[in-house]
């Protein structure tokens, strides 16, 4: 476990009387245990407790919150579903942890118009459930749907594997209820398709890790629940030529809803940890694809599959194994999305959410391979290769304490040197948040860093709104 010196801030009793007033009694909660669990995400081993943990109900419980921190300059670091893995919910600076968990409701769904207004308590998967009962489609899916919630993919603007048709959780706000730091409620625009009037604050706020503000509620469009679906699980000897194919199928213009890239460790990994999966792996099979294309209409979709299959063959695939049934997709899905927790069962780790457009996808891959061996690091890599986003997992291993903690460092800024220039940046779903904040200098130079500080002291001139994370 990591743990860092904080220089915690006192919280006066008549500040802990003021929070209990506000949201009540049983809303704040002071003891370790609570403290402990609301201390951490999925970000390798950290560990923040806030000093006192807030649970409020409603959009005023939140200002009122909001407003005592501002008066007593007390930290106050909003927490979501605590799936994230860049620290963006850790209370690095203790004050107040202002868990959102119990604002969990769906406000209302808007078939008429295909749209939806949600609390960010929501659970994705809850929502996903909610409006595919109605026809209608909430695309964003991160790996952790089951658990993450719609404000921690609102703050990191949270991708998944349909991103790559449908588009990240940007591009599904319609409009922010937010709370600003000062306990002050607006909202960011307007519940239209189009609006060009004035600065868009709603697109400002999304993926800002709630540092400029508190999401409260969320106006987000909906599309109609595709009808069909389609699934193939594509094989390679060599990871190189997988990743050159993927540019391929879009030049030959199909856009799957899916396309994702998996190495041989990482699939071997998942099936030794999840149960009764049955995958057919060759030995020399050194990565896989897995594509899905969706829609209306099964005969267009039996047209894209046949351009796919004519793209993978001419760049050396393996034997393709077509997803028949339902039973077949939810296991290669369940496979895909349980890559991560295989990894973390296997060794200590770093995840890097690297992102290049997706023709510079094998150079990257070959890069990181070049840097790990000059390292002596072993890394796992997959992710959502149609929209070039690739996770990197950097596994301890071997490597002893001294070079992960003084040597690792430098080998993930060359990953992100690579990165940047490929044309890419450090961070396609996962946010900054903490662990990657001393990286901001590859991606931006002093006059755009200048420019974002510029905004957080417009939008927080305290620093107490999830102060540490973001901004070197």
């Amino acid at each position: 476990m990591e743990t860092l010196k904080r220089s915690l801030v006192d919280l006066p009793p008549a500040f802990l009387d003021a929070l209990r007033d506000a949201v009540g009694q049983q809303a704040v909660l002071t003891g370790e245990e609570d403290r402990e669990h609301y201390g951490h995400d999925e970000t390798e081993d950290l560990r923040f407790p806030p000093q006192v943990v807030v649970r409020p109900r409603t959009t005023a419980e939140v200002a009122a919150v909001v407003k005592l921190c501002a008066q007593h300059h007390i930290p106050i670091t909003p927490i979501g579903g605590r799936t994230g893995l860049s620290g963006g919910a850790l209370s690095v600076h203790g004050g107040v942890g202002l868990a959102l968990d119990r604002m969990d409701r769906i406000i209302a769904i808007d078939e008429r118009n295909l749209q939806v207004t949600v609390e960010p308590g929501v659970i994705t998967q809850v929502l996903h459930e909610a409006v595919a009962a109605k026809g209608l489609y909430y695309a964003p899916d991160p790996s952790s749907k089951g658990s993450c919630t719609i404000g921690g993919n609102l703050a990191e603007n949270a991708g998944g594997p349909r991103a790559v048709k449908y588009g990240v959780t940007r591009d599904f706000v319609l409009n922010l209820e937010v709370v600003l730091p000062d306990g002050e409620v607006i909202w960011t625009g307007a519940n239209t398709l189009k609006n060009s009037t004035g600065y868009d604050l709603t697109r400002l706020i999304v993926g800002s890790e709630g540092t400029l503000g508190i999401i409260t509620q969320a106006v987000l469009r909906l599309v109609p629940l595709p009808k069909e679906t389609r699934l193939m699980l594509v094989p390679f000897r060599e990871a190189a030529k997988a990743c050159e194919a993927v540019s391929a199928v879009f030049r030959a213009g199909v856009v799957p809803s899916a396309l994702e890239f998996m190495e041989r460790d990482a699939i071997d990994w998942t099936l030794r940890h999840v149960p009764n999966i049955a995958v057919p792996v060759a030995d020399d099979t050194q990565a896989h694809l897995l594509i899905e294309v969706d829609g209306q209409h099964a005969d267009t979709l039996v047209r894209d599959c046949e351009t796919i299959l004519q793209v993978m063959e001419a760049h050396g695939c393996q034997e393709v194994l077509f997803a028949e049934t339902s039973a077949e997709k939810d296991a290669l899905w369940r496979m895909r999305r349980q890559v991560p927790e295989a990894v973390k069962s296997n060794s200590i780790y770093k995840e890097e959410d690297t992102v290049v457009p997706r023709y510079e996808l094998p150079r990257l891959l070959q890069g990181i391979k070049d840097i790990g061996a000059r390292y002596g690091f072993k890394s796992v890599c997959y992710g959502h290769a149609g929209d070039g986003n690739l996770h990197v997992n950097i596994i301890k291993g071997d490597l002893s304490d001294e070079a992960w903690t003084n040597e690792l460092p430098r080998a993930i800024r060359e990953i992100f040197h690579l990165t940047v220039s490929l044309g890419g940046t450090l961070s396609g779903e996962h946010g900054i948040g903490l662990v990657q904040r001393p990286y901001m200098d590859i991606a931006f130079n002093a006059v755009q860093l200048d420019l974002m500080r510029g905004l957080k002291r417009l939008f927080d001139p305290l620093g107490i709104l999830n102060p540490g994370k973001v901004l070197p």
